[in-house]
C-alpha cells in the first residue's frame, strides 16, 4: 500500500457513493464507472479511507459514526469552498431539493453545468466528475448536497443538514432508509 498522504476530496465522494448503494453488491470498477474516475483512483481512495478508519477492513462497510463526524465537523476545514460568480448549474447545498424547502429565500448555489437552467452562485464540487455522477444517482445527489452544506452553510443550514444526514445514516429519531 502506498504511504498515506491524507484524505482527498474524491475520497468523500467514493464513500458517499458506497453508502448510496446500500446493500447492493459492487466492485471497484462499478464505482469507477458510476463516478467517472479511474479504478486506480477508487482503489487508492479506499486505501486512504481504510487508513483513516472511515471504512472497514473489507473496504465495503462505511464506519458511519466516524464518517458522519468527518462530514459534519471536518469537511468545512479540510475542503473549504466559497461561492463564486453567477453561473448556470445544478442546484446544490441549500438550493438542492433535499434542503430547498427549508431555505426558500436563500441565494441559489450551483455546481457548474452550462446545460442546466438554474442560475446561482457557483461553488466548485468536491470532485469535478460529481456533476455527471449525480445525474445518474439521486441518493448520491442528496448526500453530496448535504456535504456541500457542511462546506459552505451557516449555522442554521448546517444544523438542518446534520439532522437530515443523521436520519439517513440511521442515527436520528426519524430514520430515513435510502
Amino acid at each position: 500500500m502506498k504511504s498515506h498522504k491524507g484524505m482527498r476530496p474524491q475520497d468523500i465522494v467514493v464513500l458517499l457513493k458506497i453508502f448510496s448503494l446500500g446493500e447492493e453488491d459492487w466492485r471497484n470498477k462499478d464505482l469507477s464507472s458510476s463516478l467517472f474516475i479511474s479504478q486506480s483512483e477508487v482503489s487508492e481512495s479506499l486505501n486512504r479511507s481504510l487508513y483513516a478508519g472511515l471504512i472497514g477492513i473489507d473496504k465495503k462497510t462505511i464506519q458511519k459514526s466516524a464518517f458522519f463526524g468527518l462530514l459534519v465537523y471536518g469537511l468545512r476545514y479540510m475542503f473549504p469552498v466559497q461561492a463564486g460568480t453567477l453561473a448556470k448549474g445544478i442546484p446544490t447545498a441549500t438550493s438542492a431539493p433535499i434542503l430547498s424547502d427549508d431555505f426558500p429565500n436563500e441565494n441559489n448555489l450551483v455546481w457548474p453545468d452550462p446545460t442546466m437552467e438554474t442560475r446561482g452562485l457557483l461553488i466548485e464540487p468536491l470532485y469535478t466528475n460529481v456533476i455527471e455522477a449525480v445525474k445518474l444517482d439521486p441518493i448520491l445527489y442528496d448526500l453530496l448536497a448535504l456535504a456541500e452544506t457542511f462546506r459552505i452553510g451557516n449555522e442554521k443550514q448546517v444544523a438542518r443538514a446534520k439532522y437530515l444526514l443523521g436520519n439517513i445514516f440511521g442515527q436520528g429519531d426519524d430514520y430515513i432508509s435510502c
